[in-house]
């Protein structure tokens, strides 16, 4: 009789413009299912969706715990008050990956990069009282200490793993947005992302047919697909095949829903693909500009121009696709200026929606190397790494002037007059958008002044242009 299984999807800390709108990352759900597959009871708790159901959860044995990094400080307190009930606790995602030593302070074991196969063959040792010293890509409590085998190779057949089922999850809704995933990797290298760092640089996708299949699985009638894909645009052919199916299973099977993606910018060079898009449903585009700042975008190797960004919102637009512009501000080429220029940028194109984000050195990324081998990280409360706080020296602006200035930008962009304008058009959906905008921006940015004031004596530092920065590592 194999264990009853939870997972749990710990909750984000802060609100943004999308938090009405929950998406569970599909990690848990993904094991979950797999697991169920082979005779264990398992059960998913989201927070962001669900409350947990700590009755349920204790009467688990074996409970795993799914974490990013902002998500880290509260992933660490359910593992703790879990362990200190006797539970066995495996925690993972990107976080603990890049930082496995810090997790199995809190956990039994950490499950780094993809899981899939990891957590079958540890639950097998765990069963079986076999050792864990040749399961790859698994830390552990060693007799001798904290021991962590070698890595996992990434899985180069996607097909063969089941496609989610969402009826695991506590609270879930058939009409929740549904997320798939057709594709892992990225060959890009942003500075400030750690994807190839967890996934790789090549692209692995799933078959056309396999897609189709999840898609047809949990998303009945009426339902809104969201492609998870860091870039659903990666291998346009690819991409072009998998509308033009779309289309066809729309009529001839009435398969038919709405649907949203993020792409790069370059997306929109490509006229036949934007039409696609449109055809088969596409409603919004989710789209990392990152900058307005030519110097910027070199920086953090986006491999992309303002000319493209401009280009871009106005293909995407002339086809009647909203867009959500994303921008990271921060870098060792802005300053408070660069700030003020993007959100005039973004009304001045009429961009529908953006977050402005502050640089965030997460671990595992180039950026986070970078800036604490310099001694740059203000801290590391996790929770505060998710992209509304200055947690580390700007060379052009001090921490709060980062910081008040980002909020300043969202609050004049999610303004009255955007709102009003919106509905005077009859755009209800981005009106009603841009007042929750408008909310969550007044609700963080008390917490945003509260950070300033508990941190006052490091977020005040002056820039760092004057000071000699150590070299890169």
């Amino acid at each position: 009789m194999h264990a009853k299984i939870c997972f749990i999807e710990a909750k984000s800390p802060g609100a943004h413009v999308f938090s009405a709108f929950p998406i569970p990352r599909l990690g848990t759900v993904l094991l979950a299912t797999i697991l169920k597959g082979l005779g264990y009871e398992t059960r998913v708790f989201i927070e962001d969706v669900e409350a947990i159901d700590w009755k349920e959860v204790d009467s688990c044995r074996l409970i795993g715990i799914s974490t990013i990094t902002s998500t880290a400080p509260r992933a660490y307190k359910i593992a703790d008050r879990l362990r200190a009930k006797g539970k066995t606790v495996i925690i993972g995602g990107p976080h603990v990956t890049f930082l496995p030593d810090e997790a199995l302070r809190h956990a039994d074991f950490v499950v780094r990069g993809e899981g899939e196969e990891t957590m079958v063959e540890l639950l097998k040792a765990i069963e079986d009282g076999s050792s864990f010293g040749r399961i790859k890509g698994l830390s552990w409590h060693s007799p001798q200490g904290p021991a962590h085998n070698e890595p996992r190779e990434l899985i180069s057949d996607l097909d063969p793993y089941p496609a989610p089922d969402f009826s695991l999850v506590r609270g879930w809704s058939p009409k929740s947005i549904l997320p798939v995933a057709t594709s892992r990797g990225c060959p890009f290298d942003c500075s400030f992302c750690s994807v190839i760092h967890m996934f790789g640089r090549k692209y692995r996708f799933k078959s056309i047919d396999k897609v189709i299949g999840e898609i047809r699985a949990g998303a009945p009638g009426g339902s809104f697909v969201f492609f998870i894909d860091d870039n659903f645009t990666a291998n346009r052919n690819r991409t072009k095949e998998l509308l033009r199916r779309i289309i066809d299973e729309g009529r001839t099977t009435g398969m038919k829903f709405n649907w949203s993606a993020q792409v790069r910018s370059d997306a929109a060079s490509d006229p036949e693909l934007i039409d696609l898009m449109k055809r088969s449903g596409c409603e919004n585009v989710f789209i990392g500009f990152e900058s307005v700042n030519e110097k910027t975008l070199r920086l953090f190797n986006k491999k992309q121009g303002v000319e493209d960004i401009v280009g871009a919102v106005r293909a995407f637009h002339a086809r009647g696709i909203r867009i959500h512009g994303m921008f990271v501000l921060g870098s060792d080429t802005d300053d408070a200026e660069t700030i003020r220029n993007t959100q005039l940028f973004a009304r001045k194109m009429d961009i529908e929606s953006v977050q402005f984000l502050v640089l965030t050195p997460l671990p595992g990324t180039p950026v986070y190397k970078e800036f604490e081998a310099q001694g740059r990280l203000l801290h590391k409360d996790w929770s505060k790494y998710d992209a509304h706080y200055a947690v580390f020296r700007p060379l052009l602006m001090s921490p709060s002037e980062l910081q008040r200035e980002t909020f300043k930008a969202m609050a004049k962009f999610y303004s009255w007059s955007k709102i009003f304008r919106h509905i005077s058009r009859f755009n209800f959906y981005c009106g009603m958008l841009g007042l929750y905008g408008k909310q969550s921006v007044k609700k963080a940015r008390v917490k945003s002044e509260q950070y300033l004031r508990d941190m006052k004596e490091l977020v005040n530092l002056p820039p760092l242009k004057d000071h000699k920065i150590a070299p890169n590592k």
